[in-house]
Order: structure tokens, then C-alpha cells, then sequence
């Protein structure tokens, strides 16, 4: 099993949900993200590790990436879902892998995506009170 391999059950099972194939990730149109999430979940691929959310401010936008783990599999696989400035939002995987709920509330600390349907959206990181995300490149930092 391969990349190009998972790209073909996905273009299968989730006809559209792929909006960019680079060479060690798969880009994923948002709306997707959950619907694939349960396919890699599965037992035909059987990513049982949800091992890092996190998060990249490319100015224009943020990149939110996955990376995945089979055992069955022996394989390691990058997601990324790209969100506008604009739109920061997208669905949670808590409910799928356990891994997600803090490490999504980390993302959401540090850069301001809100995953929808989180079970405990709060700060993990900083004060409550916060209202700036300190690794956006837009962070200005306090005195």
C-alpha cells in the first residue's frame, strides 16, 4: 500500500474530495475532510493513529495537516486541508480518533481555527481571556 494506491480508494469513495495531489501529501477540499477521515479509518486502510494536527500560516491562508498512521499498513500519510483567512473553520475528527480533541484545541489556540462539532473548544495553551492566535504571522506580540 502507497500514496497513490490510498489516492485511488479515495477518488473511488470520495469522488471530488481531493483538490490537489503533492508528493508527500494529499490536499483535501474541506467539505470532504470528514468523509475521507472515516474512509482512512476503515478497515480496508486502517489509520488507526491520528498522530499530529497542526497548523502553518501561509499569509493568504492556513494550512491545517493531518498526519495519519497504519499499522496494518506500515505507512505514514500527510493531509492537509487549506483554509482561507476569511473562513477558518472545518470539521473536527475528535469523534473519530481520541488524539484529535486536544491536539485540534491546540491548532485552534495558536492559529484560530475553529473545528466544528468539538467536544471542549476551549483554550488548552493560553489564558482564556486571549484574543490573538501567537503563530499567525499577523500575531502582534504585547509589551
Amino acid at each position: 500500500m502507497d500514496q497513490i494506491q490510498i489516492l485511488k480508494i479515495l477518488n473511488e469513495r470520495c469522488a471530488g474530495a481531493v483538490a490537489e495531489e503533492q508528493p508527500k501529501a494529499i490536499v483535501l477540499k474541506k467539505e470532504f475532510l470528514l468523509a475521507v477521515a472515516e474512509v482512512l479509518k476503515g478497515p480496508d486502510l486502517d489509520f488507526q493513529n491520528l498522530h499530529c494536527v497542526t497548523g502553518v500560516d501561509r499569509r493568504d491562508k492556513i494550512e491545517v495537516v493531518y498526519h495519519f498512521y497504519t499499522f496494518k499498513h506500515r505507512l505514514m500519510l500527510t493531509v492537509k486541508v487549506l483554509l482561507p483567512m476569511n473562513d477558518l473553520t472545518v470539521e473536527t475528527l475528535s469523534l473519530l480518533w481520541k488524539s484529535a480533541n486536544w491536539l485540534e484545541r491546540e491548532v485552534y489556540d495558536l492559529f484560530g481555527v475553529k473545528f466544528l462539532n468539538h467536544p471542549d473548544p476551549r483554550r488548552i495553551l493560553n489564558p482564556d481571556e486571549w484574543t490573538d492566535y501567537p503563530l499567525r504571522k499577523d500575531f502582534d506580540r504585547p509589551d
